[in-house]
């Protein structure tokens, strides 16, 4: 009898530790997949479910931040997403899975949902009627999933835009919660907590598109004769390594960046440039001028040094086509931002 219980004890054991493998491999492979080349960005073919703590919201966004601010809340989080969107799928499968992230943004936060191409009506602060779609265009929803973080008094205070991996989504948390926002920028934020790796001994993975020495990028007084691409980048990045070995090594997109002007720099360097207003800086200074902490990241400008659209997130082949094909067939010149341009589908 003795022995029969020691086997149930050694099978029950055998059996925790099974199902703790496979909980925790699922974790890893959801938060690798997304990050590496092989990520299928297509639409997905079924709606995402968001989770059921979402608040329940009438979409009067002057209530929903009184609101939070009586609920005891630091704030609060819209959400814009689409209802068949990978990265929207990864940020709350992946992001809201976990259990401290779950925790802390429902007490912290209250969370209200938006679709990007819905129909609903959004009553605004300043009382003006409008459909979900319009809301985003407005706010320059440009890329689902897009977190805009709003304080006690309704003030956008931060934003995340496209999908973060959990350790910079809960820096991103704690940033807001703890209103770091009011002393110093995310970058630096995220540099002194010495979450962004500084410079390694490895080079950037220069290509053949990008621009040669001297780097003189002013277009302020004389126009260019096309877009200005200017992907931030440093040393040892994983991600860096995978938009050029996946996405930019597409056919397709080699094709499309003859169109632009694109100049690859080290968020980190000394490289010093002519920015687009003509200032003499290095490309630490502009990169932290700019508020970039992550890489790579790509800043589009038009042929006048106008600032159009950024990406400063994961991001793999569709995402970056869709965004190629709006610099380059000269969408931009015709809505207001990328949210209006692919609102026209």
């Amino acid at each position: 009898m003795l022995f029969v219980v020691n086997i149930y004890k050694q099978l029950k054991i055998l059996v925790a530790i099974l199902v703790f493998s496979f909980v925790y491999h699922s974790n890893v492979v959801a938060e690798i997949d997304i990050g590496e080349a092989g990520f299928d960005d297509s639409l997905l073919d079924e709606p995402i479910k968001k989770p059921d703590w979402f608040k329940l919201s009438f979409l009067d966004m002057k209530e929903d931040i009184a609101e939070a601010k009586e609920g005891g809340k630091k704030g609060l989080v819209l959400y814009f997403g689409m209802e068949k969107c990978p990265y929207c799928k990864a940020l709350l499968e992946v992001n809201f899975s976990k259990k401290d992230i779950s925790i802390y943004t429902q007490e912290n936060f209250d969370v209200v949902a938006l679709d990007v191409k819905g129909n609903r009506t959004v009553l605004t602060v300043d009382g003006e009627d409008i459909s979900e779609k319009e809301f985003a265009i407005r706010n320059k929803a440009n890329f689902t999933p897009t977190l805009i973080f709003y304080d006690q008094d309704g003030k956008e205070v931060h934003r995340m835009v496209g999908y973060s991996a959990p350790y910079t989504f809960r820096a991103s948390l704690e940033y807001v919660a703890d209103q770091h926002y009011k002393n110093e920028t995310f970058r630096a934020y995220l540099a002194r907590g010495e979450l962004i790796n500084k410079p390694g001994k490895d080079l950037l993975n220069y290509r053949e598109f990008s621009m040669h020495k001297p780097y003189i990028l002013q277009r302020n007084i004389v126009h260019a004769q096309r877009p200005l691409l200017v992907i931030f980048e440093q040393g040892n990045c994983h991600a860096c390594d995978v938009l050029h070995a996946g996405a930019l090594a597409r056919d397709d997109l080699l094709k499309q960046s003859h169109k632009l002007d694109i100049i690859q720099l080290d968020m980190w360097g000394s490289d010093k440039i002519i920015d687009v207003s003509g200032k003499k800086i290095t490309a630490r200074q502009w990169a932290e001028s700019l508020g970039i902490f992550y890489t790579p990241t790509l800043v589009f400008y038009d042929e006048s040094g106008n600032e159009v659209v950024r990406l400063s997130s994961v991001a793999h082949f569709n995402r970056l086509s869709n965004l190629f094909n709006y610099m380059t067939s000269g969408g931009y010149k015709q809505y207001k931002n990328l949210a209006d341009w692919n609102s026209r589908k």
